[in-house]
C-alpha cells in the first residue's frame, strides 16, 4: 500500500483512523465533518480493507478497524499526487505557495529553516 492515493472520502475516514489509532464505524462517523449514514461510513472502511489500509478484529457485535498504512506512506503518495497535477510536478513551487501564505507564523516558518538547513548540511556532508 506504499504510495496509496486515497479518495477524499477514504482519506478522511483514514484521518480519523490514524487519529484514534482504532475505531468502530460508529466512532468513525461520529469524528467525521459530513454526517454521513452509518452503512456509507461502512461500506467505506469495508472498501478500504479490501485494498488492504486496513483491518479490523471483532469487539462484541462490532468490529473495531485499524490501520494498516502508516500515515507517513500515505502522505508520500498524496504529496506526489498533489505536486503532479497541481504544482507541474515542481516541489519549488509548492513550498513557495507554503511560506508566502498568511496560514504560518513566523515559529513555524523558522521550524521549515531548520529542517532545509538541516537537510542542506546532510546534502553536503555526503549523506544520503
Amino acid at each position: 500500500m506504499t504510495g496509496r492515493v486515497f479518495t477524499p472520502r477514504e482519506l478522511d475516514v483514514m484521518s480519523v483512523l490514524w487519529d484514534l489509532e482504532a475505531a468502530t464505524v460508529a466512532e468513525v462517523r461520529e469524528r467525521l465533518a459530513d454526517d454521513l449514514a452509518y452503512t456509507t461510513v461502512l461500506s467505506v472502511l469495508q472498501t478500504l480493507e479490501e485494498k488492504g489500509a486496513v483491518g479490523h478484529e471483532a469487539e462484541g457485535r462490532a468490529y473495531r478497524y485499524h490501520p494498516l498504512v502508516d500515515w507517513r506512506d500515505a502522505g508520500r503518495g498524496e504529496l506526489r499526487r498533489l505536486l503532479r497535477k497541481v504544482f507541474k510536478g515542481s516541489p519549488e513551487l509548492l513550498v513557495q505557495q507554503l511560506v508566502t501564505t498568511d496560514d504560518l507564523d513566523a515559529r513555524e516558518l523558522e521550524r521549515l529553516r531548520d529542517l532545509v538547513d538541516r537537510r542542506l548540511a546532510e546534502d553536503e556532508g555526503g549523506g544520503d
